[in-house]
């Protein structure tokens, strides 16, 4: 029976039972807290997972564009080099000024208001003496030469005597 008293009297001190109350709710939220980490551990593999993942889809999102990338800058090379060929082909260049004449022409119509009847009148002279070279009335050799910047003086007088000699 002395076992059982020295037991009641660790039981019966305050100061023991108050350390064994202490060290019980100690180990609970030890044990607690075990737990939770452990649950914590667990969360943060799935995490880790999940952003491996992420990761590689990422990655290999990334390489798709990239090489899509690449590709539409071979391309954008490729379609320049074709614009600069297509522009060296006779008769493209010719093409690109009269697109340029037609622009400018445009603009002086909207800028001056008496341009467009003299341009008309312009016009319809220059289409007739084509069609009058065309028929060989005009020699090809003039019609060449009245077309150069040094034979304005020549180029009026011939069409001053046709338009007299045609009425």
């Amino acid at each position: 029976m002395e076992q059982t008293s020295w037991i009641s009297d660790i039981l019966a001190n305050p100061f023991l039972r108050g350390l064994c109350i202490g060290l019980a709710v100690a180990v609970l939220l030890w044990g607690r807290g075990w737990l939770k980490g452990r649950e914590l551990k667990g969360n943060l593999k799935k995490l880790r997972e999940h952003l491996h993942t992420k990761l590689e889809i990422d990655a290999a999102d990334n390489e798709r564009r990239k090489e899509e990338l690449d590709k539409i800058k071979q391309e954008r090379d490729n379609l320049r080099n074709m614009v600069q060929v297509l522009n060296q082909k006779p008769g493209r260049q010719e093409l690109r000024q009269v697109q340029i004449y037609q622009k400018a022409i445009e603009i002086m119509f909207e800028k001056s208001p008496g341009f467009a009847p003299a341009w008309q009148i312009t016009v319809k002279e220059a289409e007739e003496e084509m069609k009058r070279a065309e028929r060989g009335i005009i020699p090809f050799f003039k019609r060449m030469t009245s077309s150069s910047p040094g034979s304005e003086k020549n180029s009026k007088k011939p069409l001053e005597l046709e338009q007299s000699t045609g009425n």
